[in-house]
């Protein structure tokens, strides 16, 4: 090629002069992160059409240039794309440089690979930690994934990179303020990860899923919860998504446990659709469904067939034990065999890191089992059907799964085709034979047989880990038949609503908040059912109390349904709603509201006349609920085996109790409470518990309520609250 001409040298002379001085001034605006950016956005389209040559001669003053903006303040809009410019002529002008902007400067989490860029910068490393911050989608490609590992294995960065991801779970948070003294901590909030490194740390995080082993399934787990659920950090779930997303895509038994591990906590829509996607993508490479995957993947914690491990400390054997569908017990007894809950001294003090351990595993093990039966529960929607052996395996012999199963009525079905109903409790008690197994739901059954299983329920006193025997049923009304696509059968209530949707959490349900932003003036609460195929929409929205900008009462309205096509939901008439789908959804809804109603809140008979106060009338003192009916068939059952059954009796939808003063009638709905003979209303705020020893065949804390009001009043004469004997007065029936 021919020499450059004196003109082309003068000109690309006066260019490189041009971009000197631009450059110079604006690191002069360092303070100003927001001038700072628009400088470089304009000098920067100018020394990137400079040749190699005068880059180089460029190259101090760019790399004082990056570290000054490294450091300062730039909105986060403005940062990315500057970023990126310096970073690419930094990288022409010297391979083996590693800009300070692409590792943070202080973090605490990048410090092995930021130590070793500055101790011992090399080319390779510099390639190593720009192909991580290259990541910029929640999942790479198996190009980056190639890339990334023959990368990293000539940088030699295999430990950095470990010790980068068990910082980002286990250290504490880097704080700006930490360096100015007299300054709390606390006042601050705290990130992870500041949002214009969230690239990098992505990388990290994949980089360590791909080459970390056992120690990186353990620390992407608690990396995913850390940074998705509020603690000492600020969530992010950029980064949430990729321990998530990276967990999904490691073929080990450790990584789906984990993954399982995590259904429970996360609470965040997004990111709980990245674990069903990393469950589901799982489930895929095994050949298997989804749902078969997360039951062969629940976690025994190393119990025996049991349900329980032991470990000898010195002179005492400590034991970690599932007891029944709701409760893990720890013991230690001693050589004289005298057993106790709580850790002997000489236990707490020869022993301390063991019992630590055994602390540890009975909380992940009552998690487990909390998990497991509200897994369980959702089965209640789905016309599921096991192969025998399959069920033996993953449920009644399972160490955990099994404690839940074994006090819930399965049906098997021998090779005459029939399904028969029994408890599996015991192996081999039940379904010797059988070909195939299913979950028993009364709305399949017939009347005479859901009679007969509450009867058995009863009077062998088996506490269901969930309600089974007694669970209502919800059919298709001829208004819901008639609406064809809604029912109002539960619109029209007052509700509290902080209540209702902390019970949406709590039932699994996802929902917006209430209030006034864009998005929070109509609720739409959405739970899913029949295995995710299914999805119910319950309707509501702010009651304006006249008050402060906080929504404290919402009206129901309408329930919807719709069905998955693909990644789509569409909306679907209520006679294509299965039966079961249909059943569970509605009892929720009946739930939600029974539970939040102001009907039910003893604390509004107090509020006088204002405009709720008719509803509040006709709904706490109305027609039953299908719950209600329920809660009315267990009465019938109880009531005979206590000691006040004398003084009650069923009266339609109220209980009457007959005191010493006076005779009483508690709604089965509502639990509120009239006197005879004026019906006047009784205001008892929190009523006792009814007595430990009573049985009860399902959890129900409304039926707990109404019998500890029974056996209060029945015994009227003995009350010593002093409000409550204002009102009943000293009338004797």
């Amino acid at each position: 090629m021919p020499d450059a001409t004196p003109a082309t040298e003068a000109r690309t002379r006066d260019g490189l002069e041009t971009v000197q001085a631009l450059l110079a001034r604006a690191c002069e605006s360092g303070e100003d992160g927001y001038r700072f950016a628009l400088l470089l956005q304009e000098v920067l389209p100018a020394a990137e059409r400079l040749d190699a040559g005068a880059l180089r001669g460029l190259a101090p003053l760019l790399k004082r240039v990056e570290g000054s903006f490294a450091r300062a303040d730039v909105p986060i809009g403005y940062r990315q794309r500057v970023d990126r410019r310096l970073q690419a002529l930094l990288a022409i002008v010297d391979e083996a440089y590693l800009p300070e902007g692409v590792l943070p400067v202080h973090g605490t989490w990048a410090a092995p690979l930021r130590e070793r860029a500055r101790a011992a910068p090399s080319a390779e490393l510099a390639r190593f930690v720009r192909h991580l911050a290259s990541l910029s989608a929640p999942r790479p490609t198996l190009k980056w994934h190639r890339a990334c590992v023959a990368l990293m294995d000539e940088a030699a960065a295999r430990e950095d990179v470990a010790e980068c991801l068990r910082a980002l779970a286990e250290d504490a948070p880097y704080c700006p303020h930490d360096d100015a003294p007299g300054t709390d901590r606390s006042c601050w909030y705290h990130h992870l990860v500041e949002p214009h490194h969230g690239d990098v740390a992505r990388g990290i995080v994949w980089a360590g899923a791909l080459t970390g082993g056992a120690e990186a399934v353990l620390r992407l787990r608690s990396l995913a919860l850390r940074a998705s659920v509020s603690g000492d950090v600020v969530r992010d779930l950029k980064v949430a998504g990729a321990a998530i997303n990276a967990l999904g895509a490691i073929d080990d038994p450790r990584a789906l446990e984990a993954l399982w591990r995590l259904r429970a906590p996360i609470r965040d829509r997004a990111l709980r659709k990245q674990l069903d996607t990393a469950l589901q993508a799982a489930a895929e490479r095994q050949g298997i469904t989804r749902a078969q995957l997360v039951e062969r993947t629940v976690p025994a914690h190393g119990l025996g067939p049991d349900g329980a491990v032991e470990r000898t400390l010195g002179g005492h054997r400590a034991r970690v034990a599932v007891e029944g569908a709701a409760t893990v017990r720890m013991t230690f007894t001693g050589a004289d065999g005298r057993a106790s809950r709580t850790a002997p001294a000489a236990v707490k003090d020869g022993f301390p890191e063991e019992l630590r351990r055994l602390k540890a595993l009975a909380k992940e093990v009552r998690a487990t089992l909390s998990s497991e039966r509200a897994r369980v529960e959702g089965l209640m929607s789905e016309d599921r059907v096991w192969p025998y052996a399959e069920w033996c395996e993953h449920y009644r012999d399972h160490p955990i799964t099994g404690a839940v199963v074994r006090g819930l009525i399965w049906e098997f079905q021998g090779e005459d085709g029939v399904w028969r109903a029994s408890l599996p409790v015991g192996s081999g008690a039940a379904g010797g034979g059988a070909a195939r197994v299913r979950l028993w739901h009364p709305i399949r059954a017939a009347v005479d047989e859901v009679r007969a299983w509450r009867e058995r329920v009863v009077e062998e006193e088996i506490r269901q880990p969930f309600k089974q025997a007694f669970r209502e049923i919800y059919l298709l009304t001829p208004a819901e038949e008639e609406t064809a696509t809604y029912s109002n059968r539960y619109a029209a209530h007052i509700v509290h609503y902080r209540r209702l949707y902390a019970l949406f959490k709590e039932r699994g349900w996802q929902a917006n908040f209430l209030g006034p932003h864009d998005g929070g003036y109509n609720g739409e609460a959405r739970g899913e059912f029949g295995g995710g195929e299914w999805r119910a929409c319950f309707y509501h929205e702010p009651v304006d109390d006249g008050g402060d900008w906080t929504v404290e009462h919402a009206a129901t309205d309408q329930v919807r349904f719709e069905r998955r096509h693909g990644r789509r939901w569409c909306e679907a008439p209520l006679a294509d709603v299965p039966p079961l789908v249909f059943s569970e959804a509605m009892r929720d809804v009946d739930l939600f509201v029974g539970v939040t109603s102001i009907a039910a809140d003893p604390d509004w008979a107090d509020r006088g006349e204002d405009r709720h106060a008719a509803y509040r009338r006709a709904a706490a003192f109305g027609a039953l609920t299908a719950s209600a009916e329920v809660r009315r068939a267990a009465l019938e059952r109880i009531l005979p085996r206590t000691r006040i059954a004398g003084r009650c009796a069923l009266d339609g939808r109220h209980l009457v109790v007959r005191g010493e003063l006076r005779t009483y009638r508690i709604h089965l709905g509502s639990a509120n409470v009239l006197m005879e003979p004026d019906g006047a209303y009784l205001c008892i705020v929190q009523g006792r518990r009814p007595p430990g020893t009573l049985y009860l065949p399902f959890e129900d804390e409304r039926l707990s309520l109404i019998l500890s009001k029974a056996f209060l009043l029945a015994a009227d004469h003995k009350i010593t609250d002093a409000s409550i004997r204002r009102q009943i007065g000293g009338v004797i029936t």
